[in-house]
């Protein structure tokens, strides 16, 4: 059976984010969901945070156990000093860092106990548990005034189902109720959501299933998940990624899944375009979700290959317009189009990382998409991340856009080969004047060990002012190995 895997790296650092295969990433960008995702605040000091994965980062000598950094906002942005580096090597957390477990690599943010503080949900979807191999875990990072601090534990309902217990994850309202859910994903296509809360003492309200219609085991299941309110209803839906199961080439196709009353409705769901990274946001803002999905695969040039469906040179995303029914009608934007900054070319991955956030204020989110193999002056690979504006006629392509690479002026570092600057990209507002922020990660910077460059607001534009870079070694992440720092950011 054929399936269309993503880019691959040029090192097994990248192995371990899909089912073993080599690929950025496997989580979304910002879904900009007006019922959950307000900007993550794990220290309640009402400026906006995030987090970034370093899941193959060496702790205690133990290579690839992985860690993940919360960055806390303040009036001057992100900064190296100014947050929590975590392991299951730290004090509070469940377990303990061992070899090839991957912690980090996936986070959901939410207030998942109603206390006022955003909680952190992560995974170590290949750790071994109780001999069970891969069989993955998920805990709770807690917020406090203190930022995050200690762990729960999310125990696996059905061990002996599937692998690799959170390997996916998204947070949202997805009964309506005001209570942030959290959805979680393993192997097989099953997706358990905790809905009414979690506690620290392990407890939650209740737990349901929604099985998508995409392929289970080994390394399938959802590959991601985004949650977004797409019909306006106020309650959250789901877009989960995966490879569908009405063709023998098992294409990986994108499915909406409606929220309700109940919580999420399988039966509700509806097959979208193609493309692993997904982001929701009301682009044209009409007060419904719009779902950008990245289609970042060239046509196949081996005859015996066949490409992917409506695959472009260059890769591509798709804007699916929301309506009060859901998902409505498609635009497709590529560097061909209007006058987005560039040329499509083979290898560019345009679309393979985006983001949705308001950077200038106006009531309509914003796109960040990158091409993190783009080359630039005849630098392979070094990367580059074009920045589209919304408007009330939607995502505009005919002007106004802006193009970053670590060669432009005043973004620090300079272009090198297979940086991949964009291999991350996240719009979220980290100086609390309500308006989004730019941070981009270059996971191959310095063989693989990965930064992320902090680009403000300007109030009306994403500027280099302000900028900085923020080293793993900076952030308490080992460069023993390959860290690949910045590979995830919290959805």
């Amino acid at each position: 059976m054929h399936k269309h895997f993503r880019i691959a790296l040029a090192t097994a650092a990248a192995a371990t984010l899909t089912g073993g295969l080599l690929t950025f990433t496997t989580t979304t960008a910002l879904a900009a969901d007006s019922v959950h995702h307000h900007e993550a605040d794990f220290n309640g000091d009402g400026y906006g945070d995030t987090a970034f994965s370093a899941g193959d980062a060496t702790v205690g000598g133990k290579k690839e156990a992985g860690q993940i950094v919360a960055l806390y906002g303040s009036a001057t942005g992100v900064t190296s000093t100014n947050r929590t580096t975590v392991s299951q090597n730290t004090t509070g957390v469940p377990g303990s860092a061992e070899t090839g477990d991957h912690f980090g690599w996936v986070s959901a943010y939410g207030d998942y106990n109603s206390d006022g503080y955003d909680d952190l949900a992560v995974s170590a979807s290949y750790e071994d548990v109780d001999g069970d191999t891969d069989g993955g875990t998920v805990l709770v990072l807690w917020g406090s005034s203190q930022g995050l601090t200690g762990g729960t534990t999310i125990k696996d309902p059905a061990v002996s189902s599937h692998d690799r217990w959170g390997k996916t994850l998204a947070a949202g309202d997805y009964d309506g109720d005001g209570r942030d859910d959290l959805a979680i994903g393993s192997s097989e296509s099953t997706v358990y959501v905790y809905k009414g809360g979690l506690t620290p003492a392990g407890g939650y309200g209740a737990r349901a299933t929604v099985k998508p219609p995409i392929q289970s085991g080994g390394p399938t299941g959802p590959i991601n998940l985004t949650a977004g309110d797409v019909n306006g209803d106020g309650r959250t839906d789901l877009v989960v990624d995966g490879y569908e199961t009405d063709s023998a080439a098992g294409w990986n196709t994108n499915y909406y899944i409606p929220g309700s009353a109940s919580g999420l409705v399988s039966s509700g769901a509806v097959e979208l375009k193609r493309g692993v990274i997904t982001g929701i946001g009301d682009v044209n803002g009409d007060g419904y979700g719009d779902i950008v999905t990245g289609q970042d695969w060239d046509p196949s040039t081996d005859d015996d290959t066949p490409s992917v469906p409506e695959s472009v040179t260059g890769g591509k995303v798709h804007v699916i317009y929301g309506s009060s029914a859901g998902p409505d009608y498609t635009v497709a934007v590529s560097q061909n189009s209007g006058s987005v900054p560039g040329d499509s070319e083979r290898g560019d991955w345009f679309g393979g990382e985006l983001s949705l956030g308001d950077i200038n204020g106006d009531g309509f989110q914003d796109l960040a998409v990158a091409a993190a193999g783009e080359n630039l002056n005849s630098v392979v690979n070094t990367g580059a991340v074009t920045v589209l504006y919304g408007s009330a006629s939607g995502l505009n392509t005919g002007s106004g856009a802006q193009y970053f690479a670590q060669s432009t002026a005043g973004v620090p570092g300079s272009d090198e080969r297979n940086d991949y600057f964009g291999a991350e990209v996240k719009l979220t507002d980290v100086t609390h004047d309500g308006r989004a922020d730019l941070l981009v990660a270059a996971t191959g910077e310095n063989d693989f060990n990965g930064s992320v460059t902090y680009l403000p607001s300007g109030g009306t534009k994403i500027t280099t002012t302000g900028a900085r870079a923020l080293a793993p070694s900076a952030v308490g992440v080992s460069t023993d190995g390959y860290p690949v720092f910045g590979a995830n950011a919290a959805n």
